[in-house]
């Protein structure tokens, strides 16, 4: 019969304890989370500064934009957002999307479409999105080892390419370690490469909200609005003519229906709201020292990360899910992260802290994770 490998391929999973399954969320804050009835601390969630939990101003914009950008579909209102994107982050123009996903993607396709001879050097523990991105691009790919600056010099040197393109995350989403922003430029810069950056959970949190590359310029930026934004859709950020090579050849962007007026004036509310949010910036690094000393005080050895997002490596996928759901019956909500996400025997706990949660919070946690590891 037709398809019959689907039952196996699943069974296959669930007997790894690989299966993955969608939970229906009832209600949900910066700081608790309903499941099913129950009531949970939640520690699993990208709104770093709980700005979802912030009202918003009534909307007057539509709700759909009619079209895709280039037929019908670039409203006054994508424009006003791209140029205040630009103007804060230095950028001669810019290009919204409906998701860091697609942004990514669609980027590294179409930037090479036409390059001969490019060359796509990523660091190993890049997004998903930008993996697929240079996989599906006529460019060559490598990858080089996490964060390992001589790795890329050796990766760059050895390429006779004239179009050569180093890709990094900002901070890195399951190990919560940042990039090391300076040296990146620098061996692009030696190298004639140009530098791309996914700062999807840097921006908003690091350096006054303004991210990993406030102080270091990339080529082409990427910014999401899921995470401390607290909304939805992406912006790529860069010089006027990669944004027209883009109009000319990105698919994603050209074939989709341009994103709504309407999530435009979200995007820029919550733009302003984090902006201004430097109360919570300031209690959720005092949240993140404050874990990190109180793990280190029972003998919990979470990962290397001065971000909100803390991982607690397990090592199985099986004990990674036992403890999940240990905790979930002692009212703790955490995700349980497992291959191929990460690394086989690298499963664990993402902890992710938020402005939202208390230092009473944090003890509540801790004491939990004591209990069940």
């Amino acid at each position: 019969m037709a398809f019959d490998f689907i039952d196996d391929v699943l069974s296959q999973r669930n007997a790894q304890h690989l299966l993955r399954q969608r939970v229906v969320v009832e209600n949900v804050t910066g700081r608790a989370i309903t499941v099913a009835g129950k009531a949970y601390l939640n520690f699993a969630s990208n709104d770093y500064l709980a700005l979802g939990d912030k009202p918003l101003a009534g909307h007057n914009e539509r709700s759909g934009s009619h079209s895709s950008p280039l037929v019908t579909g670039y409203h006054a209102s994508h424009r006003e957002l791209e140029k205040r994107f630009c103007e804060l982050l230095g950028y001669e123009a810019a290009m919204l999307f409906a998701s860091g996903f697609s942004a990514n993607v669609s980027v590294l396709k179409a930037l090479f479409n036409d390059a001969p001879e490019g060359f796509i050097v990523q660091d190993k523990l890049n997004h998903a999105s930008l993996i697929d991105g240079g996989l599906q691009s006529n460019a060559q790919m490598q990858r080089f080892n996490h964060n390992n600056i001589a790795h890329v010099q050796a990766r760059l040197s050895k390429s006779k390419s004239c179009n050569k393109l180093v890709v990094s995350e900002g901070v890195f989403s399951m190990d919560g370690d940042c990039a090391p922003m300076q040296e990146l430029r620098a061996t692009c810069d030696q190298h004639h490469a140009w530098f791309m950056l996914d700062d999807a959970h840097g921006f908003g949190v690091l350096n006054e909200g303004l991210g990993s590359a406030r102080d270091v310029k990339p080529d082409i930026l990427v910014l999401t609005f899921g995470k401390a934004m607290a909304c939805n859709g992406a912006i790529v950020l860069a010089k006027n003519n990669v944004i027209d090579l883009l109009l000319q050849a990105n698919r994603d962007y050209i074939y989709s229906t341009a994103v709504s007026p309407l999530q435009c004036d979200v995007v820029s509310q919550r733009l302003t709201q984090l902006l201004n949010a430097h109360q919570e910036r300031e209690h959720l690094a005092q949240l993140i020292c404050y874990l990190r000393k109180q793990c280190e005080h029972v003998g919990l050895a979470l990962m290397a990360s001065e971000t909100p997002i803390q991982p607690l490596v397990v090592g199985d996928s099986e004990s990674a899910l036992e403890m999940q759901q240990a905790l979930r019956k002692k009212g703790i909500w955490l995700s349980a992260i497992r291959p191929p996400t990460v690394a086989q025997n690298t499963a664990r706990l993402r902890i992710t802290l938020s402005a939202a949660h208390t230092f009473e919070d944090v003890d509540t946690l801790v004491s939990a994770l004591e209990q069940c590891r």
